[in-house]
C-alpha cells in the first residue's frame, strides 16, 4: 500500500480528520495497532512513548499482566520497526513491577528489550534511567509497612535503534558545568595520568559550553498545579493519572532528532506530553490514544495561559470549537470531525 507524503497540517490523511491538530502535529483517537497501519514505511524519525506498565494493581487506563506482556507488545513492535527510518530510534519509558505476594521484582521489562533486539533485529543503543525524587514510597507493604525494601523511584528508559548508528548528538543536550568544573577551567589543569588509569590530556581544558549528561535523568514529576491540570479540573475532565514530565521527552527529542522536519510519534499518547514537547521544540508530531477522555483533555496542553482565561473559552477548547494561538508555533486547530 502506498501512502501520501506527510505534511504539517494533514499528517495522516488516510485516517481522516484528527481529534485535533496544530501547525506541527495531529492527535488521533483509536487503537494504535490499527492507526499505525496508516503511517508510511520508514517515515518516522523518533518514537517516544510510555506504554501501559505490567502493574499488579489494575489501572483505569488499562495495563497488561506481565505474563502476557511480550505477546501483547509484539504487534506494536512489528509496526514500530516498519515505520522507523533506518537511522530512527525508539525510546520506551517502562517501569518495573513486583511479583504478587513477594518482595521481588518481575523481569518483564528486561525480557521486553531482549525480545525487541533478538526477535526484531533492533539495537540497544543505551539504557537510561529516569529518577523521580518526588515519587512516593511504594509498594506500601514492602516499603512503609514491613520496611523490607526502599522506595522504587527509578524507571528504565530503553533507547533502542533500528541501526547501530542512529541519529544522535549529545552536544544538543549538554548540561551546565558544575562549580568545580568551572573553577578548573578558570585556573587551568596540568595534563597527567590519573590514579584510575585515565590519561587526562590538554583537551580536557576545552570549554565545550557544557558537560555531557549522564544516563541517569533526575527529573522530579511534580505537575500538581500545571495549566493542563487546572483546566482539566475547571472543566470536569479527568486528567491522565500516569504522566511523565515534559523534560523527559524533550531530552530525547533534542538528542535524537536533528531538524524541525523530524517526525516524532507517540503511539500511547495519554495526555500527549510527547506531542507538547515536540511542538515546543518545533518538531512535527503524531499522537495516538485509545481513550477519548484523555485525548480531549490533552488539548489543554496547547492552550496558552492567559489567552483562554475564561471558563467559557476553556469549555470551547475542550469541545473543540476554539482556535487558540501558540506563542511561537502558529495556529491550533481544535475543530472536531
Amino acid at each position: 500500500m502506498e501512502f501520501a507524503p506527510l505534511s504539517s497540517r494533514h499528517l495522516l490523511p488516510e485516517l481522516g480528520k484528527p481529534l485535533y491538530s496544530t501547525s506541527r502535529g495531529a492527535a488521533y483517537l483509536g487503537d494504535s495497532k490499527d492507526l499505525l497501519q496508516a503511517v508510511g514505511n520508514e517515515s518516522v524519525d523518533l518514537i517516544v512513548t510510555s506504554p501501559p506498565f505490567a502493574l499488579k494493581r489494575k489501572k483505569e487506563y488499562g495495563n497488561v499482566d506481565d505474563r502476557y506482556y511480550l505477546e501483547w507488545f509484539r504487534p506494536f513492535a512489528q509496526e514500530f520497526v516498519r515505520v522507523l527510518k533506518p537511522r530512527g530510534s525508539l525510546v520506551i519509558d517502562i517501569g518495573g513491577t513486583w511479583i504478587k505476594g513477594h518482595p521481588t521484582r518481575s523481569l518483564y521489562h528486561f525480557e521486553l528489550i531482549i525480545m525487541l533486539c533478538r526477535e526484531f533485529g533492533l539495537h540497544l543503543a543505551q539504557e537510561f534511567y529516569w529518577f523521580n525524587p518526588a515519587r512516593l514510597p511504594s509498594p506500601a507493604e514492602w516499603v512503609t509497612v514491613r520496611r523490607l525494601r526502599v522506595k522504587d523511584a527509578v524507571d528504565p528508559v530503553w533507547w533502542i535503534s533500528k541501526s547501530s548508528n542512529p541519529t544522535a548528538d549529545n552536544r544538543r543536550v549538554l548540561v551546565e558545568y558544575s562549580e568545580s568544573m568551572r573553577e578548573l577551567l578558570k585556573r587551568g589543569y596540568k595534563p597527567k595520568l590519573r590514579p584510575s588509569g585515565h590519561d587526562i590530556t590538554h583537551k580536557f581544558m576545552k570549554d565545550n559550553n557544557g558537560a555531557i549528561p549522564a544516563n541517569l535523568l533526575a527529573i522530579a514529576n511534580t505537575e500538581s498545579n500545571s495549566y493542563y491540570l487546572r483546566l482539566c479540573r475547571e472543566n470536569g475532565i479527568k486528567p491522565h493519572p500516569a504522566r511523565f514530565p515534559r523534560r523527559l521527552p524533550e531530552f530525547f527529542i533534542k538528542y535524537l532528532t536533528a531538524t524541525t522536519d523530524s517526525l516524532v510519534l507517540d503511539p500511547f499518547a495519554g495526555s500527549n506530553v510527547t506531542g507538547e514537547a515536540a511542538e515546543h521544540l518545533g518538531r512535527r508530531w503524531i499522537a495516538f490514544e485509545i481513550d477519548e477522555n484523555y485525548l480531549r483533555g490533552s488539548k489543554f496542553r496547547f492552550a496558552v495561559e492567559g489567552r483562554a482565561s475564561s471558563k467559557k473559552n476553556h469549555r470551547r477548547i475542550a469541545s473543540g470549537s476554539v482556535v487558540s494561538r501558540l506563542s511561537d508555533v502558529g495556529q491550533l486547530d481544535l475543530a472536531l470531525p
